[in-house]
C-alpha cells in the first residue's frame, strides 16, 4: 500500500473502465483539487470511445491522475501528467508505480511546460482550477500541441464559448461543473 493509500487524509478516485477498472487510486487533500466525478469521467471516456488504442494524451493540470490514469487503463500509448503540487506527485508516482502504467510525470506548471515541450497530442485534458482566468492564457498555448485530428477536453465553472478554429464536438454539465469536448473547426 502507497503512503498515500496510507495517509488517512488522502482522497481517492477509481478508475472506470479498461485494464484497471474498479482500482482506487489515492491521492492527497490539496485545496482547490476536485477530481473528474466519476460520472463525468464515464461520458468523457464514452464520447472518446471506449479504447484509445495508440493515443497519445497530456494531462495539464494532473491532480489526481484520475483522467491521465483512466486513459491509460483504456490502452493509450502515451500519457504526460504534468502538475505543479509536491504532495500530488509523489502521489501520482507512487499511482503510477503501483499500477506499472507508463505515465511520463512532468513537474511543471502549465504555461512552462507548455512553452517547452514541443509535442503533438492527440487529446489534451484541461481541467485547471476553478476561478483562476485560466482558459484565455491555455487556448492559444495549447493550440500548437493538439494534433489536426486531436480533440481538446475542458472542464470549468461555467460554459466555454471556443475560439475559432474550435467547434464544440460534446457537451454537458453535471452539478456545477461545465465539460465539453472540443475538435478543430
Amino acid at each position: 500500500m502507497s503512503q498515500v493509500q496510507r495517509n488517512k487524509s488522502a482522497s481517492r478516485v477509481r478508475i472506470i473502465g479498461g485494464q484497471w477498472r474498479s482500482r482506487m487510486l489515492g491521492f492527497p487533500e490539496i485545496s482547490g483539487l476536485r477530481p473528474t466525478p466519476d460520472r463525468v469521467r464515464e461520458t468523457l471516456f464514452n464520447w472518446l470511445g471506449q479504447t484509445l488504442d495508440g493515443k497519445v494524451c497530456l494531462d495539464l493540470f494532473s491532480g489526481s491522475g484520475g483522467l491521465g490514469f483512466e486513459a491509460l487503463s483504456r490502452y493509450a500509448r502515451q500519457v504526460v501528467m504534468v502538475e505543479t503540487d509536491p504532495a500530488a506527485l509523489v502521489a501520482l508516482r507512487s499511482n503510477a508505480a503501483a499500477l506499472s502504467a507508463a505515465a511520463e510525470i512532468v513537474a511543471s506548471d502549465a504555461m512552462g511546460f507548455l512553452q517547452r515541450d514541443k509535442r503533438l497530442f492527440d487529446v489534451i485534458f484541461l481541467d485547471p482550477p476553478f476561478r483562476q482566468g485560466w482558459f484565455d492564457r491555455l487556448l492559444p498555448a495549447v493550440l500548437p500541441h493538439l494534433a489536426q485530428d486531436g480533440l481538446l477536453y475542458l472542464e470549468s465553472e461555467y460554459s466555454l464559448t471556443p475560439p475559432e478554429p474550435f467547434s464544440v464536438y460534446r457537451s454537458g454539465k453535471a452539478g456545477q461543473v461545465h465539460y465539453a469536448l472540443w475538435q478543430r473547426a
